[in-house]
């Protein structure tokens, strides 16, 4: 039995001039829509996305007064997956702008990226960064 994963508590968050064709290019791609809140008019609030393999991001509409506040597609988040081509093929066949391969780093990762249609850049790969530092009391 593989053991528990904590809770993810960094959440990359974005906004977005069109949420909704966002979240539905992620869930193209693999991630879960976990939650999704729309105002009266439809329109999302905010949504939450989880990648099976732990972690997701938050989004939702673009709101250039409010208190916090992001011009829409400059948001860049690097997601760790063990089937590296499959994402690809999901992207592919989504009719996504994706490369006929991923790519080989020097570092050791199997990897490709993707833009949503708001040009928020999605780099999937197999690369899960370096052990955490163990410290001492």
């Amino acid at each position: 039995m593989e053991p528990e994963r904590p809770r993810p508590t960094v959440w990359p968050a974005f906004q977005a001039h069109d949420p909704r064709a966002v979240i539905d290019t992620l869930v193209a791609l693999g991630f879960e829509e976990t939650a999704c809140y729309t105002d009266d008019d439809g329109v999302v609030q905010h949504a939450q996305l989880s990648w099976p393999e732990g972690g997701g991001v938050m989004l939702g509409a673009h709101q250039p007064d409010g208190p916090f506040t992001q011009t829409p597609g400059t948001t860049s988040a690097y997601i760790v997956t063990s089937d590296v081509d499959a994402v690809l093929a999901r992207a592919k066949a989504a009719g996504l702008d994706v490369p006929d391969t991923p790519h080989e780093r020097d570092y050791g990762s199997h990897e490709f990226g993707v833009r949503d249609l708001e040009g928020n850049q999605w780099s999937f790969g197999s690369y899960a960064g370096e052990p955490r530092r163990t410290t001492s009391s």
